[in-house]
């Protein structure tokens, strides 16, 4: 699935930004693959939290094939034991089994986060146990394919940053988020590119 919304993103980023303008043209086909399903997407993101990409995937896998089935009511009976077997630490068990809780129960509309902002969405996401701002901006950018979300957390577009702009010196989170307005209003768009920059395979969750 690629947004109705890239076209003209990719324009946009070619003519604000040398270095978009060289993704764009390196990455010609883009995907933002999007799972379909809210509740696999957060528990992925969730799974992903503080770990690489590449790690993220191998522990997601492994805790696909325990479930069999990526639904609420499977996580729910799935015993602290079998999650823990593939790769899941206490605290991120505790939180899918609260994620899964919070569908299984009805205590989230996910038919509403559609037709909402950003920032309600986020709202929503954030009361969950677990779901930070980070695991709400991955739900908006690969769920619901927001068109300008910057994750400012995420330690993948950090770097890229740091790396392509500024000969990887560190920088401060209000330096990293003064590109947000360089790529406004596509920064969804920036950050799939620069996460291609750090990983040739396109992040999914």
């Amino acid at each position: 699935m690629t947004p109705n919304y890239w076209p003209d993103a990719t324009k946009h980023l070619a003519k604000r930004c040398q270095v978009m303008r060289s993704l764009v043209k390196q990455y010609p086909v883009a995907e933002l693959r999007s799972r379909g399903n809210a509740f696999s997407t957060l528990a992925h993101a969730i799974v992903g939290q503080q770990i690489s990409v590449k790690a993220a995937q191998a522990v997601w896998d492994r805790v696909a094939a325990r479930a069999g089935d990526i639904k609420p009511p499977r996580f729910l009976e799935m015993s602290v034991e079998e999650l823990r077997a593939a790769g899941l630490s206490g605290s991120k068990v505790v939180y899918i089994k609260d994620l899964a809780r919070h569908f299984h129960e009805k205590l989230v509309n996910p038919r509403r986060w559609p037709h909402i902002t950003d920032d309600e969405v986020i709202a929503d996401l954030v009361r969950i146990k677990g779901i930070g701002h980070w695991s709400a901006e991955m739900f908006l950018i690969f769920y619901l394919a927001r068109p300008n979300i910057f994750p400012v957390d995420d330690i993948g577009l950090i770097r890229a940053i740091e790396k392509h702009f500024h000969n990887r010196a560190r920088l401060t989170k209000a330096e990293v988020l003064a590109y947000q307005t360089r790529w406004a209003p596509f920064n969804t768009v920036a950050t799939w590119y620069l996460w291609r920059l750090l990983n040739p395979v396109p992040v999914e969750y």
